[in-house]
């Protein structure tokens, strides 16, 4: 009975002494009022960016990154991987029938563009001396895309790679088109 008291007395302390803390952790960030959830809520200004953070410092991908968000894939591709993304600039999406990426923007379309989506990431890490001519690389989405090199110039689909950037989760190849499932 002695040692009832004394542990329930104890974890009431530790209990306290956490209240406490999280309290002082609140007060000491007055600005977050909405806990931040999953991995893309770490921060993390130290080391090498995530796929998503890539894409996010990118003027040139603001149409990828609000397609990503209405998607709810900003956690997924926030994750360890790894991941090869194939990301469509702003004029690869312009290049789209008019309307279309805003109706893939909207709720009730939501399906539709994480086909899309899914379509532009593999999960392996794909450094470019991988890449061969004529290599099938199947997609989230569990469709394929192929590479074809010609002239040390690497295509995916009709797509032209423009430039890769390696991240901490993976690799991002930056396109001049938008990879359509078919």
């Amino acid at each position: 009975m002695k040692y009832s008291f004394l542990s329930a007395v104890l974890v009431a302390a530790i209990l306290s002494g956490c209240g406490d803390a999280a309290d002082q952790t609140a007060n000491n960030n007055p600005e977050s009022t909405t806990p931040a959830t999953g991995q893309s809520g770490v921060q993390d200004d130290q080391s090498q960016k995530d796929v998503v953070k890539v894409a996010v410092a990118s003027k040139d991908h603001t149409t990828l990154v609000a397609a990503v968000k209405a998607a709810e894939y900003v956690d997924v591709l926030s994750n360890s991987g790894p991941f090869t993304v194939f990301a469509p600039t702003n004029a690869a999406f312009d290049k789209l029938p008019a309307g279309t990426v805003e109706g893939l923007l909207k709720p009730e379309k939501k399906k539709d563009l994480r086909n899309i989506l899914e379509y532009h990431v593999t999960t392996s890490s794909l450094k470019e001396k991988m890449l061969k001519d004529g290599m099938v690389i199947g997609m989230v989405n569990g469709g394929k895309v192929t590479v074809s090199i010609k002239d040390g110039k690497i295509k995916i689909n009709d797509a032209n790679v423009l430039g890769i950037v390696p991240a901490s989760n993976g690799m991002v190849y930056v396109l001049d088109g938008v990879l359509l499932p078919k």
